[in-house]
């Protein structure tokens, strides 16, 4: 999953060799510093998610060592981070002021998502998602969830952009505040991804 076509937009940033991989141990100093600013931001933007110490150096240690964890690469620079956890979520078993519209069916869940200080406002989070429910489809997972406070209206956002609709609340772990917008997108056999070339990516390119 790549884009090898230089764009320059308007004051964006020079974007070249744009692709998608498994993060590894040597990524994570790069990870921890995405993670570190996201939690900056979040704390700026007065949301407590992020700011009792989750997720840390062994949550993405883990990530990596169950090879869930993807890095989006600019050239050779980590530019975000996100896991794709494809083993049912324990926090998702009870949804509340809602329901899950596939509840039995299986899902991947799309957790940690940060991207990094120097890229913010490029466009790189609609590169992240793409990438990330293509990854999820060729493992055979047309539904994905994903859950944010309810002050995280950059995140709130995105997966609205991508079609994921909000079906409730559910609980964390987080002893400041642990309620979360809880999200789902669901993709019907219309969605089915049967052939993947280089330029799959190009009317999402278009519209940065």
């Amino acid at each position: 999953m790549a884009y090898n076509r230089n764009i320059i937009n308007q004051g964006r940033i020079l974007m070249a060799e744009i692709y998608l991989r498994r993060a590894q141990t040597q990524d994570l100093a790069a990870i921890m510093k995405i993670i570190d600013d996201a939690k900056d931001l979040l704390k700026k933007n007065g949301s407590p998610q992020w700011q009792n110490g989750y997720p840390n150096r062994e949550t993405f240690a883990q990530d990596i060592a169950t090879q869930t964890n993807w890095v989006l690469i600019n050239g050779n620079k980590v530019a975000a981070t996100a896991t794709l956890q494809l083993t049912p979520e324990p926090t998702y078993r009870n949804i509340t002021q809602g329901k899950w519209q596939q509840p039995d069916e299986p899902y991947a869940t799309i957790h940690r998502v940060a991207i990094s200080s120097n890229y913010r406002g490029q466009g790189l989070s609609k590169l992240l998602f793409s990438n990330l429910l293509t990854a999820g489809q060729m493992q055979g997972i047309k539904n994905f969830r994903v859950d944010t406070h309810r002050n995280n209206k950059a995140m709130q956002h995105i997966v609205e952009n991508f079609n994921f609709k909000r079906r409730g609340m559910i609980k964390v772990n987080d002893q400041n505040d642990p309620e979360r917008l809880a999200y789902e997108l669901n993709l019907g056999s219309h969605h089915k991804l049967t052939r993947i070339n280089n330029n799959f990516m190009q009317p999402l390119i278009d519209k940065l």
